[in-house]
């Protein structure tokens, strides 16, 4: 899957912002049916959202991913039905605890697909963990469909089963283990993690700060809530000049040695053996993939 670093989220009754939304830069827009719509929106909401999915795309335009209910809710097959179309690049599956449900909406994918001659498996699935009990599963969640391209961390509703307080602190100290745990769980299906959103619009800093942070979680993006926060997302998630110059040099040495028929050496004194290679070479195709000057 081609990486996506920033995701976000946009209210699909909110006809002005969806408008918006599908030529922004971010990497990916999260139209929503979920928490970010009232009960009484939510017709509304499919509707709007049907129509957008079916517009012509600009170049460079977000991938189309659509957050429904909550698998299971009476509201879900609705969503599905109405979402489900040419034009959509996937679904975000909220509160999910257990690879079942995703499975669920896997067999409504497979069948809709045929039904419409869409590609099969084209339409992809971003599962958000926001319970203790789904990222204790997170690990099988993210293997149980080659659907899945992502996890996602929900900080809000996990923060409420935790009872944790109101108010943040710092950059999501308190959520440490479990935004972890959960870049631990997608990296064990070779899936991407994305990290929850930085609520605070007006802190500029403190989200540079966070998304750092993220990153050196394992991290590989970041969902968000406002444009403003896009580009400070797609840079901090973008290998730096200084990265990719390293990068470089780190494989030039490395054949080098290769060539001499050492296997590892000794680099601005670090030792350099194949795993930190593999690393240095991943750096380089993104850089790439980005569009990055090399």
């Amino acid at each position: 899957m081609e990486l996506k670093r920033s995701w976000m989220f946009v209210p699909g009754h909110r006809q002005k912002m969806v408008d918006k939304a599908l030529s922004l830069n971010a990497d990916a827009i999260m139209l929503d049916i979920e928490d970010g719509v009232a009960p009484n929106e939510k017709d509304t909401a499919r509707r709007q959202i049907a129509e957008a999915l079916g517009r012509e795309r600009v170049p460079k335009s977000p991938a189309r991913f659509v957050r429904i209910n909550a698998i299971g809710h009476a509201r879900m097959s609705a969503d599905l039905e109405a979402v489900v179309r040419l034009g959509l690049d996937g679904l975000v599956l909220p509160k999910v605890e257990k690879p079942d449900e995703v499975r669920q909406v896997v067999t409504f994918l497979d069948q809709r697909e045929t039904t419409l001659k869409m590609a099969h498996g084209g339409v992809q699935l971003l599962v958000a963990i926001e319970s203790p009990r789904g990222l204790l599963n997170a690990p099988a969640i993210a293997a149980c469909s080659a659907r899945v391209v992502g996890l996602m961390f929900g900080a809000e509703d996990y923060g409420r089963e935790m009872g944790l307080p109101t108010k943040r602190e710092g950059e999501a100290q308190d959520l440490l283990y479990a935004r972890s745990a959960l870049t631990v769980a997608a990296a064990s299906a070779h899936v991407q993690a994305v990290d929850g959103v930085w609520v605070d619009l007006k802190d500029t800093a403190g989200l540079e700060r966070f998304a750092r942070q993220s990153r050196r979680l394992g991290f590989s993006g970041m969902s968000l809530i406002h444009p403003s926060q896009i580009d400070p997302i797609n840079e901090n998630f973008s290998p730096t000049a200084e990265e990719i110059d390293y990068a470089r040099q780190v494989l030039q040495a490395f054949e080098e040695a290769n060539a001499r028929g050492d296997g590892s050496i000794a680099f601005g004194g670090q030792l350099i053996d194949r795993p930190i290679v593999e690393r240095a070479r991943r750096t380089l195709e993104l850089a790439k993939t980005l569009g990055l000057p090399m």
